[in-house]
Parts: C-alpha cells; structure tokens; sequence
C-alpha cells in the first residue's frame, strides 16, 4: 500500500542532500496525501489493510466460491502516455491502465478483486500524480474492484520532465468449473461484439506519426470528422466491460470471449477458439467509427493493417451458442450496450472478414 512513496536512487544521510540529488521526499508525502480519497473509494469489504502498510490485505470469500482460482493479469497504457503527455493532461490515463488488465481477466470469466499500479516519473509531482491515481480509482471503481496497492518512484535523470511510465496489475477470481476458456465453442456459434469507445489503447505509435508527423496536425485541432478537437477523442479512455459481462455471465453460458486489443480482430479473435476454428467476421455488421477512416485516410493504411493493428471499433467479443444469441442481445441492450451481431465460428482457422 502506499504511504511512504519509494524512490529509486542514492542513498543519503539527510533529506535536504536526497533532495539536491533529485527526489523530493516531502513532495511524496503530499501525492501520498492527495491520492488518499481516491484510493479509499475503491475498497471493497474484503479490504483489510488501510493505506500504509507494505503490503495490501484482501480477504477472499472464500464461501462464496466451490473452488475458487485465481486469475491474474498486468499490461501498460504503451505510447498513449504521450498524448496524456502533449496535452497535459492526466485524469483519463489510469483508467486505461486498469481497463487494459481487467478486460483481459474478464476474458476467461473472472470477477476483478484488486488491482495494483507502478508510477514512475523522474521528478514527483505531487498534483499530477494525484490525477493519475484518480483516474486509476474511477477505472477501479468502474470495474468493482480495490485498488489494494502501488509504486510511485521518483526516478530523477532516468525520465524527461514531465514524463512518466504507468503499468497496472490486476487480480481476479472465478470458479473453476466457470472458467471461460472457448473449449467448448462449435461451428455455428455466434459472435457478439460490445462497442469500443475509439482506439482505447492500442497502436499509438501508428497513430502518433500518422496525426503529427505525416499530417502535422495538434491536438487542440478540430476535427469536423469527429465533431471534436483530435486531443479529445485521442485521450478517451478504454471502456470497462466488467459489470456487463459478469451480469450476462451469470445469467448464460458464454463460451469465448476476446478483449481486443494489439492484433485487433484478426489476431485476439482466434485465442477463444478451439484447435481447427476459426470465424466469419461480417464487415457489413459495423459501421467503423470515423478516426479510422481518418486515420487510413491520412496515413494511407492498408486495410489488413488497420483491423491488425486497431480495434475498429469492437472492444469485446463475446462466442454464444446460436440458440443463445437473440436471449443475448436483449440483455446487453437492457444493460446498457449497443450488441452487434458480428458473424460466427467457421470450421477453418483464421478469420475470414
């Protein structure tokens, strides 16, 4: 948990010499302070430990599971940091982090129980790093589960100012006789896709170059294509499939499911399937959001490329037996989603779009 905030460097005898050589510890003891409602609103009852203590206590329950297995997971925001970075902005950033790992838990049917951040920034910020830690909270508190722990290392010389690196850690659970593995998925399943909110966090790189090197565009650019300015709907952050899913999940078998993220459809699709699937994706079932067309546009992107590298669009995929699908659809809808009936499972690997 966090209270003393750790920090990477020498070793000194005095605060006044640790801070000449770069690190601020009074400076962390103030993110550490303004992070602290924001922690605290994610703690579930499980939560035993309060902020301080080396280590976060969780209490499973385990009487509410027959056999319960825990499901792990860690990922990055990658170079979308760079847009928090250009834009100065960092309230939206921590959600992606959280989203990026518990979207990827959910995958095999697991209820996220804690998640655990790394922060690390050359010189601490104690506002900025506040913001962060918020935006970690509301992706926590979006996907009901405790944010249990952190690191926030001061780093100096090792990153520019005004730069920072963010990973995250999550933690579910899931009985073992419920876990989604796509095992059980057959030619004539149907796949169901959940909207993406836009590029959530996945091929900034391509992105970064094709917006501000090729095009020369900023950020604060508006974007008649997308009815707002480019720094807007760059810095939207990954939505959370959490609450949705594990309703459905407790009201119907579900036999694949695919966050999809770097490989987009092409590539994460095919993990929820058995050895000799594959599926018919219906192209003509979406209507793909414009910043991809913007972005093939502009960078002149091969199709083939653009759905390897982008979710266009589709951020889940769920594999429902067909007799299932029309049940589906109702509850999604009446949960709040806009479902798409993307195709089904084929008996040849790959994806046919």
């Amino acid at each position: 948990m966090r209270l003393q905030v750790k920090r990477k460097g020498c070793a000194a005898a005095v605060a006044d010499t640790y801070k000449k050589a770069g690190v601020d510890i009074d400076a962390g003891n103030e993110a550490v302070r303004l992070m602290g409602s924001a922690v605290r609103s994610t703690f579930r009852p499980e939560v035993l430990s309060e902020i301080g203590g080396f280590g976060g206590l969780f209490a499973l329950d385990a009487q509410k599971y027959k056999e319960p297995v825990l499901v792990s997971g860690a990922d990055g925001v990658g170079t979308k940091l760079k847009i928090a970075f250009m834009a100065d902005k960092h309230d939206t950033i921590g959600q992606d982090a959280v989203a990026m790992c518990v979207n990827d838990i959910l995958v095999q049917g697991a209820e996220p129980l804690f998640f655990l951040d790394y922060l690390a920034m050359g010189r601490l910020e104690p506002a900025k790093v506040a913001e962060i830690v918020g935006g970690i909270a509301t992706g926590c508190r979006l996907a009901g589960c405790a944010l249990l722990g952190g690191e926030t290392a001061e780093m100096p010389g090792f990153y520019p100012d005004g730069e920072y690196d963010l990973a995250g850690f999550a933690v579910g659970v899931v009985d073992r006789q419920k876990i989604v593995d796509g095992s059980g998925s057959q030619v004539g399943d149907v796949l169901i896709g959940l909207p993406a909110t836009g590029l959530h966090s996945n091929g900034f790189s391509l992105v970064r170059k094709i917006f501000f090197e090729s095009a020369g565009w900023s950020l604060d650019r508006y974007v008649p294509e997308l009815g707002k300015p480019l720094g807007v709907e760059l810095l939207t952050p990954t939505k959370i499939y959490v609450r949705t899913v594990l309703e459905l999940l407790a009201k119907i078998t579900v036999r694949g499911m695919a966050h999809i993220t770097g490989g987009g459809l092409l590539e994460n699709v095919p993990r929820c399937l058995p050895p000799g699937l594959g599926v018919s994706i219906n192209r003509q079932a979406w209507t793909v959001p414009p910043v991809f067309a913007l972005l093939q546009r502009l960078g002149d992107v091969l199709e083939d490329e653009m759905f390897r590298t982008f979710n266009m669009g589709i951020g889940f995929v769920l594999v429902i037996a067909k007799g299932d699908a029309e049940t589906v659809m109702t509850l999604l809808r009446e949960a709040g989603e806009a479902p798409l009936l993307l195709g089904g499972v084929v008996p040849r690997e790959g994806v046919r779009l």
